[in-house]
């Protein structure tokens, strides 16, 4: 094999080779003499392009059901008939795949980029695209034993190998911890359209742990839409009075200090775990139960970031449509045959008019009070 020198590898054009996947997955990578890092680099920004919403799904405590509220965040959202991914970024426990019935499910490299599976629901317009390490697993019962480098390159072939497609929301299921996972991907980030959902349960333990979550957030600079505290009451089966199974150690507050709401209380429910464990969250299995209705303002609250995401892009697209048709060689030519100069300006001003009032009805309605 030749090998290039310094001189030799700064004198190769910036090329890149289109494919959908990083250079690891490639079987020419041995011998191929194109710009690797220039690849890896720009094949991510690709990617990104086409991703309107990243929602980054958190907390520092493991257990307290981050990866049941990314599931059924990614199902509701898509339920609204937005376009989904779900990232499965817990590398030691991936468990999305089963969460949208992948179990044991396998994927393939192509041109295009790693395989996701798509889970599809009755009445969703889109399925709910799935990417995690689990589909280059054995099996389910395969452990990751990998050291921080494995980690960092993983996290990158996650947003950036994996055949997303265009996406309204990118939904990343975090793993436990603020450590080499959650300040690779923000660090990959940066610059992009990303919040944060934090998720807890009641008791002061979970706190303590989930609340350094809050503030890595904070000190990163990353919104966060609002916390989900997971395993918030029991419903009685026999009489269905609701009781609390963990003492409520003043999540509220702790909220407060951090100026994080509190968007969503989730009950524990057997409909609940039976949902993920068949492999369909609950809020496409039983829509109408109590359980599924009480994912509804986490999802509300993160759909409002997806609708005014397509207000702004109409926004900014009249505008670049009314400047390139005020600008255009043959209105132009036509205005100046006008016999009245004013004639001219009056069309210039009316379309201008126009311009400022499609922006305006493409504004988010206010809630009247």
């Amino acid at each position: 094999m030749d090998f290039l020198t310094p001189e030799e590898k700064a004198s190769v054009p910036k090329t890149d080779c289109g494919l959908g996947h990083a250079c690891q997955f490639c079987p020419k990578e041995s011998s191929c003499t194109l710009d690797k890092p220039y690849h890896n680099k720009v094949l991510i920004e690709r990617r990104l392009q086409e991703i309107g919403q990243i929602i980054v799904v958190l907390a520092n405590k493991g257990g307290v059901g981050k990866s049941t509220v990314s599931a059924n965040l990614a199902a509701g959202l898509a339920r609204n008939g937005f376009r989904v991914g779900v990232a499965d970024a817990d590398i030691h426990g991936p468990n999305q795949s089963r969460f949208f019935g992948f179990s044991g499910a396998k994927i393939r490299t192509t041109k295009a980029g790693l395989q996701t599976h798509g889970f599809v629901a009755d009445g969703n317009a889109h399925p709910v695209e799935v990417g995690s390490l689990a589909f280059m697993l054995e099996d389910d019962t395969t452990p990751i034993v990998w050291r921080d480098a494995y980690k960092h390159d993983f996290i990158h072939h996650l947003i950036g190998s994996f055949d997303w497609g265009s996406l309204d929301f990118l939904v990343v299921d975090m793993p436990p911890g603020t450590g080499n996972e959650l300040i690779t991907l923000c660090d990959m980030l940066e610059g992009s359209n990303v919040s944060a959902v934090l998720v807890t349960s009641p008791q002061a333990v979970a706190q303590m742990d989930s609340l350094k979550a809050g503030r890595f957030c904070r000190e990163r600079g990353l919104p966060v839409i609002g916390a989900v505290v997971n395993m918030a009451g029991v419903q009685c089966p026999h009489c269905h009075e609701e009781f609390h199974l963990f003492p409520d150690a003043g999540i509220g507050e702790a909220l407060a200090k951090l100026d994080i709401d509190k968007i969503a209380e989730i009950p524990l429910s057997p409909e609940l775990a039976l949902g993920s464990d068949r492999g369909e969250p609950i809020v496409t299995a039983l829509p109408d139960s109590a359980v599924a209705r009480a994912f509804d303002p986490m999802i509300d609250a993160v759909s409002a970031l997806g609708r005014a995401g397509f207000h702004q892009a109409v926004a900014a697209t009249m505008k670049d449509v009314f400047a390139e048709n005020l600008n255009d060689a043959d209105l132009k030519e036509a205005l100046a045959a006008l016999p009245a100069g004013a004639v001219g300006a009056d069309l210039s001003e009316l379309l201008n008019q126009e311009a400022s009032r499609l922006k305006q009805a493409s504004q988010p309605v206010k809630e009247r009070g």
